[in-house]
């Protein structure tokens, strides 16, 4: 009979098992997600889990990794969570008999939480509550929390488990292969932060291999707390459709045994595992018997251990020094930006050009887009390098969501601030299906809100998992809204949501009515957060009706466009004037206008600036 688990890990090491998806794939049982082999083959299953016994695994994970409803939910398979959750335990448990511990696996929910991305921090703790509810009412004997890149994400996971039992939880955060962030006291801050939340073991599981492992545990070491530890067997190559990996059993236990050196008492191996390497494992510890010592009980971990917000994070440095000149300005003067329209190709003569031309007629900076209308266009950190350089005037880059994942805005931003660029509009993007590549894929790991939030942990030295950048960038943060928007509550709550992330500046769509602009103006107030009027002067009739009645968010009030239908080839004269005598009314309720000369009629901007006067 096995000892009640919290005794045997105080005895010393203890093996766990390997990979699961990586045998299911092995044994062609590659349908996704592999937790619906539970049902579907069990056989299969129970012959993965007895051949990890065989190989001499102490503790064996149920196939639950990815059986939470999010996860399920991509497979249309939500509505059988307790079915699969269910049938894992029981495969587990008849195979383990009384000699072998059945460790509940749980992983992610494979989403971004709050405030990064849509899910509720309690939508993903009710997740995790519904399928460990499930595996305790089965019968597990503990419960290993792995994989977890998101320390917050893990936090909800370990409150879940707490709320519903105290059986022992394993909790194990993965860690990305950089060793700047293993260097300073990130993993060892991991450790006291999860000793606090009250679980049994912590440690690290997957993303890296057995090498890059032994460096993350002698970072966690502290006097006391057991660790736990799985590495994945190396990097995978990408082969036929599955990941395969290279790092041979021998290899594995080599580490294995530089890790139980290192204080690791709970020992195993993740994906791309095998039986042969639990097995080479299992060697290392039974020639290691005796000479390793048995595990004290961790020690009180005080409720003071301060949470990891910002851990990692390097000291302030000149911030101030290293900020564009629009952001020291800000609050200070009238400052006065214009779009310049970016051509297809790679002649951006016109634009420099343009910006030149607007340099000399006093405009603090250049808007540039990136891919408008989803249109291809060249890339806007390049251009507005390329602007500041050679014209010497800022630029205020626009950046989308929507066609790069996390970790490509993340690149594009440290891009951008070594390259110069200071000055980011963070937007989501027009979706494909309106421009040239209607069949291309939009992204939107996150949205504007989230790019925000990214680009003001950056200011802070960290990217969005908290990790260290080492320094700390200085970029202005701005952000979009349209006054004009059908629904202003959901806008003006988006607008929270933007300031709340850290968005330093808001910047309109164009307005043509004083009692909007007022509105927008009021509502906002509550933020103290400058505000650049938008303003696109209008040419003709019907230039105003396109805009009116074929551009989400846009709205041309009827006594404008029926003015301008009358001035007929005057109408272009007119449109200035309207401007200019909006921007004279408007300018003591913000701190800037956003000029949109259209069809590089840029020769409008200096008119309009007399209203500055």
């Amino acid at each position: 009979m096995k000892l009640d688990f919290r005794q045997r890990i105080k005895e010393g090491p203890i093996l766990c098992d390997g990979a699961m998806g990586t045998l299911l794939d092995m044994y062609g049982s590659g349908e996704r997600p592999h937790e619906i082999q539970n049902v579907k083959h069990p056989e299969l299953v129970a012959r993965i889990h007895q051949e990890y016994i065989d190989a001499g695994a102490e503790i064996i994970e149920t196939n639950t990794f990815s059986a939470n409803r999010f996860r399920l939910s991509q497979f249309h398979l939500e509505d059988r969570l307790k079915e699969i959750n269910r049938a894992g335990v029981e495969i587990a448990r008849r195979v383990a008999g009384d000699r072998v511990y059945v460790a509940g696996s749980v992983g992610p929910t494979g989403k971004l939480l709050e405030p990064i991305g849509k899910i509720r921090l309690s939508a993903a703790r009710d997740s995790f509550k519904e399928q460990i509810e499930v595996l305790l009412a089965a019968g597990i004997d503990l419960l290993i929390l792995e994989t977890f890149v998101s320390l917050h994400e893990l936090d909800e996971a370990i409150d879940a488990a707490k709320e519903l039992t105290s059986i022992p939880i394993v909790a194990q955060k993965a860690f990305a292969e950089d060793g700047s962030i293993l260097s300073g006291s990130f993993p060892l801050e991991v450790v006291e932060h999860l000793l606090s939340k009250g679980v049994d073991v912590v440690g690290a599981n997957c993303t890296v291999g057995p090498q890059r492992m032994f460096s993350i545990i002698r970072a966690m070491y502290k006097d006391g707390v057991i660790l736990s530890a799985q590495p994945a067997a190396g990097i995978p190559t990408f082969q036929d459709g599955r990941s395969v990996y290279h790092t041979t059993p021998e290899y594995l236990a080599t580490y294995a045994r530089e890790l139980l050196q290192s204080g690791v008492t709970l020992i195993g191996a993740c994906c791309g595992s095998t039986p042969a390497h639990i097995k080479a494992m299992r060697k290392a510890l039974d020639e290691m018997a005796g000479s390793l010592p048995s595990v004290a009980v961790p020690p009180e971990v005080s409720s003071k251990t301060r949470t990891i917000v910002e851990s990692g994070a390097p000291a302030p440095s000149d911030a101030e020094g290293n900020r564009s000149e629009f952001a020291r300005n800000l609050g200070k003067k009238f400052l006065v930006t214009a779009e310049l329209d970016v051509p297809r190709g790679l002649d951006m003569s016109s634009v420099i050009e343009g910006a030149r031309y607007l340099h000399r007629a006093g405009v603090d900076a250049i808007n540039i887009t990136d891919g408008a209308r989803a249109r291809l266009r060249m890339n806007s950190i390049a251009l507005s390098h390329l602007m500041q350089r050679d014209v010497g005037i800022e630029a205020m880059t626009h950046l989308t969501t929507r066609d790069r994942n996390m970790i490509g805005l993340q690149s594009e931003l440290l891009g951008a601030h070594l390259l110069g660029v200071r000055n980011i509009l963070c937007i989501t993007g027009d979706p494909t299906n309106v421009g040239d590549y209607p069949q291309a894929t939009s992204v939107h790991d996150i949205d504007s809100i989230g790019l925000i939030r990214a680009v003001k942990a950056m200011n802070k030295g960290l990217d969005l998992m908290g990790n260290s950048l080492e320094q700390r960038t200085s970029f202005l943060i701005a952000c979009a809204a349209n006054p004009m928007a059908e629904d202003m509550d959901r806008e003006i709550a988006r607008l929270a949501r933007k300031i709340e992330a850290g968005a330093d500046v808001v910047f309109t769509q164009p307005i043509y009515e004083m009692r909007t602009l007022e509105l927008l103006a009021k509502r906002a107030e509550q933020w103290h957060v400058p505000i650049i009027l938008g303003i696109l002067p209008l040419r003709s009739y019907r230039h105003a009706e396109f805009l009116h009645n074929e551009i989400p968010g846009m709205a041309i009030p009827e006594n404008i466009r029926e003015s301008l239908r009358s001035a007929g080839n005057k109408a272009p004269a007119l449109g200035v004037q309207i401007t200019k005598d909006f921007l004279r009314t408007a300018k003591h309720l913000v701190s800037g206008a956003y000029l949109m000369p259209p069809f590089k009629k840029y020769d409008v901007v200096p008119q309009i600036l007399e209203a500055l006067e």
